[in-house]
């Protein structure tokens, strides 16, 4: 469990918000305390340089901060702190975007919950523009080279954790986290526990099924106590870690000639919700569901991959390399 007692009373206040009445995971709740000890760092050094200028940044302690100073924080402080994350820390548009996003939800938590201030001072400004990037995926035939190339004495398992990245699109840590109870009789449903600890029902076609009655036949029997209820066990008994399956994916993507394609395990939830799009046609609201998103702007991502490819499409076009010639018209000839 991590300790925020070196924060001030409001940020544990809006820690303890965000854990509790929320449930944001833990890592996410300790997103947003070190983006607001950065801040509140920034601030000491801003509005006392002649104490704190001189200090090493990430040594000035949080506890330093105090209520008072945070409930008079002005929205040109808060424009300062991102111009200084740019600046100095070398932030890019991603980070000064989240960082601008937890201070604008923590004020409006003081303004809003706490009712401590009138109004929010980062509720004005405009959030960094950040560009759009389409996510990396594997094609069709790369996600059937990746399935056909998996060997070694774990394989049948490590086939059937690939198989429902690739069929399911479920995140690494919902995957870890499957227990066996949570798998229907039929193999036909598995739930999992996303984000948010929001639980959400997938669904398993064909290629899964098979996978898991394959690798059921040969898990092993003797798991520790804690974790005898874990679908995928380890070959210490443990339930398989986010780590270790990161790095079995690492491992199954070099063998299949996919190494050097900056992939991971997160392209592999890519790769799903890409082929599902581009092939079965999937709607993208109904996307939105198999994938757990919140927001329906975040699955539109795969509309702009398709649109790639009818770009890609075109530029393929046999003819797209022939360049104009000089055409001869009745004027070059002199005719009426």
């Amino acid at each position: 469990m991590q300790d925020y007692s070196d924060a001030p009373s409001l940020v544990r206040k809006y820690l303890n918000y965000k854990d509790t009445a929320q449930n944001r995971s833990q890592k996410t709740v300790f997103q947003y305390y070190h983006d607001l000890r950065t801040f509140s760092r920034f601030l000491l050094v801003y509005k006392i340089p002649d104490k704190y200028s001189s200090a090493e940044f990430s040594e000035i302690p949080f506890s330093d901060m105090t209520d008072d100073m945070l409930l008079k924080v002005t929205s040109n402080d808060i424009y300062e702190f991102i111009s200084y994350c740019s600046r100095t820390l070398d932030n890019g548009v991603s980070a000064r975007h989240r960082k601008l996003s937890c201070i604008r939800t923590f004020y409006k938590y003081l303004s809003k919950t706490l009712l401590v201030i009138k109004e929010n001072p980062a509720e004005a400004i405009d959030s960094p523009k950040t560009p759009k990037k389409l996510p990396k995926y594997l094609s069709l035939d790369e996600s059937k080279q990746l399935l056909s190339s998996v060997s070694g004495s774990n394989a049948i398992r490590d086939y059937c954790i690939i198989t429902l990245f690739l069929n399911c699109g479920m995140r690494v840590s919902e995957l870890v986290g499957i227990d066996l109870s949570h798998i229907s009789d039929d193999f036909s449903t598995v739930n999992v526990t996303g984000k948010g600890s929001k639980e959400r029902l997938i669904y398993l076609n064909d290629a899964c099924k098979s996978a898991l009655e394959a690798y059921l036949k040969v898990r092993p029997k003797d798991a520790k106590h804690k974790d005898r209820n874990a679908l995928f066990i380890s070959r210490n008994k443990n339930r398989l870690s986010v780590q270790s399956v990161q790095l079995l994916i690492y491992k199954h993507l070099k063998a299949a000639g996919l190494g050097n394609r900056n992939m991971s395990v997160h392209k592999l939830r890519h790769t799903a919700a890409t082929l599902m799009y581009q092939y079965g046609k999937t709607d993208v609201r109904v996307l939105k569901d198999i994938l757990g998103h919140e927001q329906l702007s975040t699955t539109q991502i795969y509309t702009h991959v398709n649109n790639e490819m009818i770009r890609e499409a075109v530029n393929e076009n046999p003819l797209a390399g022939i360049k104009p010639q000089k055409v001869h018209t009745k004027n070059d000839n002199n005719e009426d």
